[in-house]
C-alpha cells in the first residue's frame, strides 16, 4: 500500500529525497501517519457549491492564502506545451498518471494531477498542506527550506496575465546534490494537488529547462 500511494505521488520519492536532499537516503513513512486514498482516475458528477463564483477565482491570481478560493469539485488541472518548446519531447503520456518530457540537453520534466489528497490536507490552509505532501514524499524534508514559485493561472490569453502559487524544493550541484527542482501545491478545497519536477545534468541546464516549464506549464481553475 505504501509503495501505491507514493508512486502515485508523483513518482518523486526519488527526486525529492536523491535528488533534492543530495546524499540523504529516501524515508519510508510513518505507518501512523494518515494516508491519502489511492488515485483512481473515475468520471463523477462535478459538486457545485450555492454561492460559489468560479469564474471571479479564475479571473485573478491564486496565492497560497487564498485556500479557501477553491470549493470541494473539479480539481485543478494542468495543461503544457512544453513539448512545443525547441529541444523537448513528450516521452509519454498519462502513464501511472504521468506525462514525462526530456530535453535534448539530458534534463527531464515530470508532470501530475492528484486527487483524493484529503487525509494531508488542512482545512482551507493550501501552504500547510502543502508542505505536509512534501513531507509525507519525505519525511526528512525541511519545510523551511520550500520557497514560493509561481505558474501561469489560465489558459486565457486575451486577458492580463494571472499567477498561481505554489512552493518548490530546490537543489544544486554545488551543493553536492543533484540540479532539480520541484513545484507542488495541495490545494485544501477539492483535495487535490499538482506536481511538476524538473531534473537536469547541472545548474545552469536547470535554471533554462525550469524559464521554460514556466513558460509552457498552465494551471487551468475548475470551471
Amino acid at each position: 500500500m505504501v509503495r501505491n500511494v507514493r508512486r502515485r505521488l508523483l513518482g518523486l520519492g526519488a527526486v525529492a529525497s536523491a535528488a533534492v536532499l543530495g546524499a540523504c537516503s529516501v524515508n519510508v513513512p510513518d505507518p501512523a501517519a494518515p494516508k491519502p486514498s489511492p488515485v483512481e482516475s473515475t468520471l463523477s458528477t462535478p459538486t457545485i457549491t450555492p454561492g460559489h463564483d468560479a469564474a471571479a477565482v479564475a479571473a485573478k491570481d491564486l496565492p497560497l492564502s487564498a485556500g479557501a478560493s477553491l470549493v470541494p469539485g473539479d480539481p485543478v488541472t494542468m495543461e503544457s506545451k512544453l513539448q512545443e518548446v525547441p529541444g523537448w519531447s513528450l516521452v509519454h503520456a498519462a502513464k501511472q498518471g504521468e506525462d514525462e518530457y526530456k530535453k535534448s540537453d539530458g534534463c527531464v520534466a515530470v508532470t501530475r494531477i492528484s486527487t483524493n489528497q484529503g487525509p494531508l490536507v488542512e482545512a482551507g490552509n493550501d501552504e500547510a498542506s502543502t508542505k505536509a505532501m512534501f513531507q509525507y514524499m519525505n519525511p526528512a524534508i525541511d519545510p523551511g527550506r520550500l520557497t514560493p514559485v509561481t505558474l501561469r493561472w489560465g489558459q486565457d490569453t486575451d486577458k492580463p496575465l494571472r499567477k498561481v502559487e505554489l512552493l518548490a524544493l530546490e537543489s544544486s550541484a554545488a551543493n553536492g546534490g543533484a540540479s532539480a527542482v520541484v513545484l507542488g501545491r495541495l490545494f485544501s478545497g477539492p483535495a487535490a494537488s499538482v506536481y511538476v519536477s524538473v531534473t537536469c545534468p547541472d545548474d545552469a541546464a536547470l535554471a533554462k529547462a525550469r524559464a521554460d516549464v514556466e513558460s509552457g506549464v498552465v494551471l487551468v481553475p475548475p470551471a
